[in-house]
């Protein structure tokens, strides 16, 4: 008997979870073109790259807002089984609530694998087309907008740092450039240059007005000129990363691009951190929201589904509120990403026992 429960209960869990996201993406597709319609024909956006923009775009919203539909889909199905009696025929049987709740915590790990799995190999690629998408054709001055292009400071190695007041995508040139190399806390050398060209056809660089001054121990040795090519061993993301880097990397190749953003001494680190944090943090709350939903509209109300449903969308906007908040604390404040990733994930685990504890009685 058991068993047949917990496949009943089981499938309700995933066939209401997958028909929620196939009923709300199609709203946010539709919405979202009845907004941007005008601009997509004003830049006369290719059809191809529309239709990838939404393919993009769906894996995207589904995975920014899965913990609302699986929040949602569990206070349905649950407030049905409540309504019906179903679950006070489950109880009265001699079935205990922690065993009942067996089924949706299998449902729980099913979902948070898959929204590992998503956030790891296909939520960076997808997030990738998303910006680009909307900075190129939809956002204001359009890829202009896509780099950290202003009052650029970057360690490029253990000694070595170069400045930059802007860089302009289109022509790949950057101003007021300035590069410093040290050894043991003492200055090496210093070059300047009015303006720094970007060659991709070779990878080089040419430097316009430039000045070289090399310390030495018994006078400093001066160059400059007017135009020069070289070489450094920096690229173009060392002048003007992309905003958004962090979320369009694989989790092996976030952790290589934190580790080269912590010893260059990188200001934007905290944001690549909550990118990092996030991928863990967001499966982990599908338990979480699982059990708050469960404990919420197991028992029989006198408004019935609606009562349930509408405490449901109040504590799941209030976990994505939470979330968000201090997300934006995280990259903007002194607190540990770390812990303000998590604080939502805590603060909810917590209501979830106290929930849970009153269902139990």
């Amino acid at each position: 008997m058991l068993k047949i429960i917990d496949k009943y209960i089981l499938k309700r869990y995933l066939v209401t979870f997958i028909v929620m996201l196939l009923m709300f993406i199609p709203i946010g597709i539709v919405i979202d073109v009845s907004e941007k319609v005008n601009k997509m024909i004003e830049n006369k956006v290719p059809f191809s790259a529309i239709a990838k923009y939404y393919l993009d775009f769906t894996i995207y919203f589904a995975n920014l807002l899965f913990p609302i539909f699986l929040f949602l889909s569990v206070i349905w199905f649950t407030s049905k089984l409540a309504n019906n009696t179903e679950i006070i025929a489950i109880l009265s049987s001699g079935i205990s609530f922690s065993r009942f709740l067996r089924p949706y915590i299998i449902g729980a790990t099913i979902v948070s694998l898959f929204a590992l799995i998503m956030s790891v190999f296909l939520v960076p690629n997808a997030s990738a087309g998303f910006k680009d998408f909307r900075y190129r054709y939809l956002i204001g001055n359009g890829i202009s907008e896509m780099r950290d292009d202003s009052d650029v400071f970057r360690q490029i190695s253990k000694d070595e740092y170069i400045f930059v007041s802007s860089f302009n995508d289109v022509s790949k040139m950057a101003f007021n450039f300035s590069m410093e190399k040290f050894k043991d806390d003492k200055l090496q050398y210093k070059l300047t240059a009015g303006r720094i060209k970007w060659n991709p056809q070779d990878s080089t660089y040419t430097l316009y007005n430039y000045n070289k001054r090399k310390i030495g121990e018994f006078g400093d040795i001066i160059e400059s000129g007017e135009k020069k090519d070289t070489v450094f061993n920096f690229d173009l993301e060392d002048l003007a990363p992309v905003v958004y880097i962090a979320e369009t990397l694989n989790l092996r190749d976030l952790n290589k691009f934190i580790e080269k953003e912590k010893a260059r001494g990188s200001s934007n680190i905290n944001v690549y951190l909550v990118v990092l944090y996030k991928k863990y943090s967001i499966p982990v709350s599908a338990f979480i929201l699982t059990i708050i939903a469960v404990a919420v509209s197991s028992m029989k109300r006198r408004g019935g589904m609606g009562a349930n449903l509408a405490i449901g969308i109040i504590l799941a906007f209030s976990f994505v509120f939470f979330d968000k908040i201090f997300g934006v604390l995280a990259e903007k404040s002194t607190m540990p990403p770390i812990i303000a990733v998590w604080i939502p994930n805590i603060v909810f685990g917590i209501l979830a026992i106290y929930l849970l504890r009153n269902a139990k009685r």
